[in-house]
């Protein structure tokens, strides 16, 4: 390696360590250490991809290819081949031609030819959790040329492995950090609803035995004693109200602490960062000039972003879901749309009743607020929620 090879690689050691401790979220900073990895190993292609619990990926990014040559590869690949043998077998992968290796099952027509190939696992102590790779290794000119088939053996060297696996442990260290937060909150959101059910039962069952009680002696009294019959329907009436009370109580307690604490614009761009991080899909968040908004008003749209990103990712098979929350005209608006299968308005009823737009638009109106759906089979769908302010 040429004097200039390891000062670029401590450099981009230290650019992927910097990421890390600049608290980037953690796309970020897998971004960062596959850019990295390519820059440093001098390879025209790298990728880091984990995997999912259903033959997928929940996660791949890439670098050395460019947006329009990735929308023309299309989906996400799938766990085979070499990447499912990274995987499975958990050992590094150095090959002269990745082509020629009887584990190779092809790729589609828009992706780019590979041929020497470097991978190692990613691991959190004995689970693997993602593969980092690397392909064409750059040549000295002469050595090679465009189309033809590098000569002699593989252009990654043990040293290239030797570095690549310092990524591959940060890559390990963001995934698990990113692992651990969603588990602490997934156990915080739990807890906090056992917490709640014990409180409304307590709560709310006795108001409501004591008022089955009252309205049985109401009953009882009405033929001999109207008087005492009236007074026991207003201690009825009287318990239902605290009832009321008690079920409105924790109502309002059930709303996300982190609208309280962030306000809307910060608790959906984590839960889209979140959702981004969970699924193959790319899903993205924008936010444009809306400021804060009446409580009743933020709950409603964080509601219906939820919703429809839950419509959007578990049934329409989208492959991206871009929500955004802007200020237009005095109003403020929420939009997802996502890329996915859309379905037939017409039959708007059946996919209301199956996508919860009954629901979604029922919070809209009682928020003083308009919901609007757009959608055609193969178009994907659109839904925005307006609400006056912002």
């Amino acid at each position: 390696m040429s004097r200039q090879g390891p000062r670029s690689g401590l450099a981009a050691v230290s650019s992927a360590l910097l990421a890390m401790s600049r608290h980037l979220e953690v796309r970020d900073v897998l971004k960062t250490i596959v850019a990295s990895a390519r820059e440093l190993l001098d390879a025209e292609y790298a990728a880091l991809g984990v995997p999912d619990d259903h033959g997928g990926f929940a996660q791949f990014v890439v670098d050395g290819v460019s947006d329009e040559q990735w929308r023309a590869i299309g989906p996400l690949p799938r766990q085979h081949g070499i990447l499912a043998a990274m995987l499975q077998e958990a050992k590094a992968e150095r090959l002269a031609d990745v082509r020629k290796d009887p584990r190779f099952e092809g790729w589609p027509a828009a992706h780019p030819e590979l041929a020497d190939f470097l991978g190692l696992p990613v691991r959190d102590g004995d689970e693997v959790i993602g593969a980092l790779f690397l392909a064409n290794k750059r040549r000295p000119a002469g050595e090679h040329s465009p189309g033809r088939e590098p000569r002699g053996g593989c252009g990654f060297t043990e040293e290239d492995e030797e570095l690549l696996s310092i990524l591959a442990q940060h890559a390990a260290i963001a995934l698990t950090n990113a692992r651990l937060y969603e588990r602490s909150r997934e156990l915080t959101i739990a807890e906090e609803r056992s917490r709640l059910a014990h409180e409304l039962h307590d709560a709310v069952s006795q108001k409501l035995f004591s008022l089955r009680l009252t309205a049985q002696a109401a009953a009882r009294l009405v033929d001999r004693d109207p008087a005492r019959a009236k007074g026991e329907l207003r201690r009825v009436a009287a318990l239902a109200a605290e009832a009321a009370d008690e079920l409105r109580a924790a109502v309002v307690e059930l709303r996300p602490a982190a609208l309280d604490e962030d306000g809307l614009v910060a608790t959906l761009r984590t839960q889209v960062q979140v959702l981004d991080r969970a699924h193959t899909a790319r899903v993205t968040f924008t936010a444009d000039g809306v400021r804060a908004l009446p409580s009743a008003q933020e709950e409603a749209m964080l509601r219906v972003a939820q919703e429809a990103l839950h419509n959007a990712l578990r049934h329409s098979g989208a492959r991206r879901v871009d929500v955004t929350l802007e200020r237009r005209g005095g109003k403020a608006v929420l939009r997802v749309a996502d890329d996915g299968r859309g379905f037939d308005p017409r039959s708007v009823r059946r996919a209301g009743r199956h996508l919860g737009l009954v629901s979604m638009r029922d919070r809209a109106n009682g928020v003083g607020g308009r919901l609007t759906v757009e959608s055609a089979p193969g178009k994907g769908t659109t839904i925005e929620m307006e609400v006056p302010g912002g």
